[in-house]
């Protein structure tokens, strides 16, 4: 039995706070269907795609027999829209517009699996940006930070300096709510501290 998790995502900045928390694991990419359902509601589809990730990446690594298999989606909220990643520097560009001088909402959701059992939560968060001027906004596009990151910004990066006000979890905007990770992981009766003494 490997005594290693595996993170079903490939965001370094996930990696990075498995990283932060001690934890030894392996990275397995999935690939899933990332079109809301009609009737879903944004926590239930943020849920639904974690979960879905999860699963994923347990059939691409269950041959491993990892201890756990974590999937993990994150989106970003203003007021009832959801704003994806950018697809390019105009949207980009645009999404920063609107959520200046604004509060949003990032949901965080999180799965875990044993092969047997998958728990999973949701946890939300609000981010209050101060007001930009054309040239914060430019500026930062160029330099590329927010391509891959739903909302287009970075809150562990430049994208920071951003940010006037955080209520709830850093770590959930930044990708990877890690105290609710953790509290999953030992949902599961997995020994997250003899992991990271012997992992």
């Amino acid at each position: 039995m490997s005594n290693r998790l595996v993170l079903a995502s490939q965001s370094p900045r996930r990696a990075e706070l498995l990283r932060q928390i001690g934890l030894p694991f392996d990275v397995h990419v999935t690939d899933v269907d990332e079109t809301k359902l009609a009737d879903e509601s944004s926590e239930e589809y943020v849920e639904r795609l974690a979960q879905e990730k999860c699963h994923a990446g347990w059939q691409l690594s269950k041959a491993d027999s990892p201890v756990a298999v974590i999937g993990a989606d994150t989106i970003v909220l203003l007021g009832d829209e959801l704003l994806g990643k950018p697809a390019g520097l105009n949207e980009g560009k645009a999404m920063l517009t609107r959520l200046a001088g604004k509060t949003h909402t990032v949901l965080s959701g999180v799965a875990v699996s044993n092969g047997q059992r998958l728990e999973s939560t949701v946890v939300s968060s609000t981010v209050t940006f101060k007001a930009l001027s054309r040239h914060d906004i430019d500026a930062y596009i160029a330099t590329g930070e927010g391509q891959d990151k739903a909302g287009s910004y970075g809150i562990q990066g430049i994208g920071g300096i951003f940010v006037e006000r955080i209520e709830g979890s850093f770590s959930a905007v930044m990708g990877l709510p890690v105290q609710e990770t953790e509290a999953l992981l030992r949902t599961l009766n997995i020994d997250t501290w003899g992991m990271r003494c012997h992992g």
